[in-house]
């Protein structure tokens, strides 16, 4: 009897394992042990076997180019802070990797694309195009991003 019941739940479900089962022969009224029903559930090998974790393999990162002039690679980041009475405000720091000089900090409670891209617009017509625009997420080519 419990052999066709088992068999009859894994046909219609068959990525479920004994636990789901042997609650659907709860809900359908049999009061089986579930010692008793697992023992039937590893002798009808119905047992499904463990996934375990695949391992990603260690990537080697490229390393940097250290710019070779000036204006050649900028780094943009946000940074978040708050002020003495807990008003939370968000810098966004754009800096030349050349000299590491800080071209522009704009600080405001809410930074969203349109004021970072009218700022970064801003840098552009005082510095020029840079030939990198790093971030610390992604890299961007300056005609990528289209300033």
């Amino acid at each position: 009897m419990i052999v066709s019941v088992l068999n009859a739940i894994t046909d219609r479900h068959l990525c479920w394992g004994f636990p789901k089962c042997f609650n659907r022969i709860r809900k359908l009224g049999y009061q089986w042990n579930h010692k008793r029903v697992y023992r039937v559930y590893c002798e009808l090998k119905l047992n499904l076997k463990t996934k375990r974790k695949q391992r990603i393999p260690p990537r080697a990162p490229e390393k940097l180019l250290a710019p070779n002039k000036q204006g050649e690679c900028w780094s943009m980041d946000f940074m978040s802070d708050s002020s003495r009475n807990q008003r939370r405000f968000r810098t966004f720091n754009v800096i030349d990797d050349f000299n590491r000089e800080a071209l522009g900090i704009d600080i405001a409670v809410s930074l969203p694309a349109g004021r970072i891209t009218r700022y970064l617009d801003k840098l552009v017509e005082y510095h020029g195009y840079p030939f990198f625009l790093m971030h610390p997420l992604y890299l961007y080519r300056y005609r990528v991003f289209q300033f």
